[in-house]
């Protein structure tokens, strides 16, 4: 019998131990699940306590996590399409491998001849030849990783991520796919996720981390604290240049006094002085009135029928009409009835609404 057949069937028994232990499987099903370990064991005539065995099956790794790696790999196409040659400046240090020997000598000459085409900075070329070597050997990490450092070379920083993404899936203990990562990320604009991936990198590295996963630490580390001050920064301004609307909708004066454009429209319709607008600090002198806007300011509603009282208009017609620009006869305003009685309304608001204009 074949020997990746017993290899598979030493890490499916090691699934099925490990559901127990994880709770996976309810404890109800343990009798189950120990009749199918023997099942397998017999018919493929392994040992499933031989611990050295099974470290020769699956190495540091689950049956679990390498079918997470494959789920990731079933949407992508079997060979990636040549990118385009480009005279891309920059070194890209040829990649390493720091894990266990592949056994598979044809995907090892592959990710070898990729590593002398980036040395020569020939990208497109290293990138094929990853491809071909991550084909028939689609979960080993060293060959992901490097074809993510082949990608960052040639600015393919989306591509990149993927395949550090899928190496770290592959192997977490693989510290140079966190460091590859960690890039890809950061330059795509995610310096939390760069930051997380670095750290990634210095926990599995012990020993506080090599200096470059560091560096790039700090690096993705300032740029979100930066971020951070912008964001803040941003907030701050926005509010200082917010304008202060009054509770009546118009924008307030400092002294919380609404917009009285539309009043001043109606009692004759110029600016101030002789144009026939009456002067409306003299007018605001007066507590009736004063205490009539104070109202107005909380009671827009108040406003638009002030405006729409015909004898008001009829006698803001007669004092706008001349020219004098002088203040109106205010005696002879409220001694028409329904003006005074609109006035003694307004006035018996005015107290509230001038706590709400100061507090808006």
């Amino acid at each position: 019998m074949a020997t990746s057949q017993k290899r598979l069937a030493l890490a499916i028994i090691d699934f099925l131990s490990n559901s127990l232990k994880d709770g996976s499987v309810s404890s109800e099903d343990t009798e189950s699940i120990e009749i199918a370990k023997s099942c397998i064991a017999d018919t493929f005539h392994i040992d499933p306590s031989d611990q050295a065995a099974l470290k020769d099956a699956i190495g540091d790794q689950s049956l679990l996590s390498i079918y997470g790696v494959y789920e990731k790999l079933k949407g992508k196409s079997s060979t990636a399409p040549m990118p385009s040659a480009s005279g891309t400046k920059g070194s890209a240090s040829t990649p390493e491998p720091s894990g266990p020997t592949p056994t598979n000598p044809e995907a090892e000459s592959f990710k070898s001849q990729g590593n002398a085409a980036m040395q020569q900075k020939d990208y497109p070329t290293a990138i094929d030849l990853y491809t071909k070597a991550i084909n028939l050997s689609p979960t080993n990490p060293i060959y992901l990783s490097n074809r993510a450092a082949a990608y960052s070379a040639s600015h393919k920083h989306a591509e990149a991520c993927a395949d550090a993404e899928l190496a770290v899936s592959a192997d977490p203990k693989y510290t140079k796919a966190w460091s590859r990562l960690g890039l890809a990320r950061f330059v795509l604009g995610d310096a939390k996720g760069s930051m997380e991936a670095y750290q990634k990198g210095i926990d599995y590295e012990g020993s506080g981390g090599s200096e470059a996963m560091k560096k790039g630490y700090k690096t993705a580390k300032e740029k979100v604290e930066e971020e951070e001050r912008e964001n803040a920064e941003g907030s701050s301004d926005r509010a200082a240049t917010s304008p202060t609307r009054g509770a009546g909708g118009a924008d307030a004066g400092t002294g919380g006094m609404p917009d009285l454009s539309g009043l001043a429209s109606m009692l004759g319709g110029g600016g101030g002085g002789g144009g026939g607008m009456p002067d409306l600090s003299a007018l605001m002198n007066n507590p009736m009135f004063a205490s009539m806007a104070q109202n107005l300011m909380s009671n827009p509603e108040a406003l638009q029928g002030l405006m729409n009282n015909p004898r008001l208009r009829e006698m803001a017609q007669g004092l706008g009409g001349g020219g004098g620009g002088g203040m109106p006869d205010i005696s002879a305003m409220m001694s028409d009835p329904s003006l005074r009685e609109m006035a003694m309304n307004m006035m018996g608001g005015g107290g509230r609404g001038a706590g709400r204009g100061a507090g808006s």
